[in-house]
């Protein structure tokens, strides 16, 4: 049993923190402040081949393991969450396409977001259907040799910049069970009828856009439906999900990760009544409340990655590994506020920014409640790698 990175992942891991370092974190909390969107930091990302991580290396990605892959987006989410989500949504379709695309999907979309000439996201949630996606409305119907899609989609990332966005819809809306209906259909920029509607307003998360879609009488060609087999939608998207509830693991750990350093640093500097805050035992606690949070989001997150890389599915170890890192990101967030005192409460020392931001990674990629639900089936069926 190794719980030490290999070389390549070490000195990925330099070489992202040097980057996240030297270009995000310097600006993040300006341009968070005023809603700039970070197109500088996204040529540096293109730069370094980031928007390839899990494209396949015959189609110019990195084709990188999910450890790696993890490290990646722990980092960047130290610096500024919301950086890492661009790069985690557009990761996830390119997933989706390298697995589950025909050949001459992959031969069209993956070389251009490999380098990120193209962008992506994906486009789940509804404005009625979040963690159930089984009730989702958007549908879409055959015509000759097009599809034509009508619905909504909300709170999707990158939704300004992809090209193609995936979209999950009913093919067969009678069907029953729901997801024997469901595919997903890779609708380009441009297309008439596709609409991005507005960016709607958030607690944090700030960066990338979040928008709510409409799809008007959408026509995109039959060679768009991913895989070319209607009623798979679900069965995709569920396989994507692991991958993305691993990124969003990674990202809350960034949080935590930094949360914890702050902390940490303000203890040795801060003084109180004639001595640094870190020798009152009420400090002491909370740091080490904040360490154990932390390395143990770390195991679990390489946990779920190294059992992936593997070839194992991984519903249980991933649903462990976003809910527990999750939690520990608000909780180390606030703890780091508290050790902050006034100062965590201002935009000053980045700590709200943390506190912000980290609630989402309790609600993204479903929820923590559902992550639970996920995990105990996993438990019940045997299926669990325990103990």
């Amino acid at each position: 049993m190794d719980f030490e990175l290999n070389d390549e992942q070490r000195l990925l891991r330099e070489t992202i923190r040097a980057f996240a370092d030297r270009e995000i974190r310097p600006v993040a909390r300006e341009w968070e402040a005023s809603g700039r969107y970070p197109t500088e930091i996204v040529l540096t990302m293109r730069e370094l081949g980031l928007f390839g991580l899990t494209v396949p290396e015959q189609y110019g990605g990195l084709g990188a393991d999910l450890v790696s892959f993890s490290i990646v987006f722990e980092e960047i989410a130290r610096a500024w969450m919301g950086i890492a989500g661009i790069l985690g949504s557009h990761s996830l379709s390119c997933w989706l396409i390298a697995r589950h695309g025909t050949a001459e999907q992959k031969d069209r979309y993956l070389p251009e977001l490999a380098t990120g000439a193209r962008r992506t996201g994906i486009a789940l949630t509804e404005p009625d259907a979040g963690t159930d996606l089984q009730g989702i409305r958007t549908t879409t119907r055959r015509d000759g040799d097009h599809y034509v899609l009508n619905g909504r989609k909300t709170w999707i990332t990158n939704a300004r910049h992809a090209d193609p966005l995936p979209v999950l819809c009913k093919t067969d809306p009678s069907a029953d069970p729901a997801h024997r209906g469901m595919s997903v259909l890779l609708v380009e920029a441009g297309t008439p009828g596709f609409e991005v509607l507005r960016d709607l307003p958030k607690l944090g998360y700030k960066g990338p856009e979040s928008c709510e879609l409409v799809f008007d009488e959408v026509r995109v060609p039959a060679t768009a439906l991913l895989g070319g087999i209607e009623g798979r939608g679900m069965q995709q998207v569920l396989s994507g999900l692991e991958i993305g509830r691993i990124n969003v693991a990674a990202r809350a750990l960034g949080i935590a990760q930094e949360a914890y350093d702050t902390a940490l640093a303000y203890a040795n500097q801060r003084e109180a009544f004639g001595q640094k805050i870190g020798e009152f035992q009420a400090i002491q606690l909370k740091l080490a409340d904040m360490a154990m949070k932390v390395q143990s989001s770390r195991l679990l997150v390489h946990w779920a990655a190294s059992r992936a890389d593997a070839g194992h599915r991984v519903d249980l170890e991933a649903g462990m590994a976003k809910a527990h890192a999750s939690e520990a990101a608000v909780d180390c967030a606030l703890l780091s506020m508290q050790v902050h005192g006034g100062y965590g409460y201002s935009p000053e020392f980045g700590v709200e920014r943390l506190y912000r931001d980290a609630p989402l990674m309790m609600i993204g990629e479903g929820t923590n409640d559902i992550q639970r639900i996920v995990i105990a089936r996993a438990l019940l069926a045997g299926k669990g790698a325990i103990g």
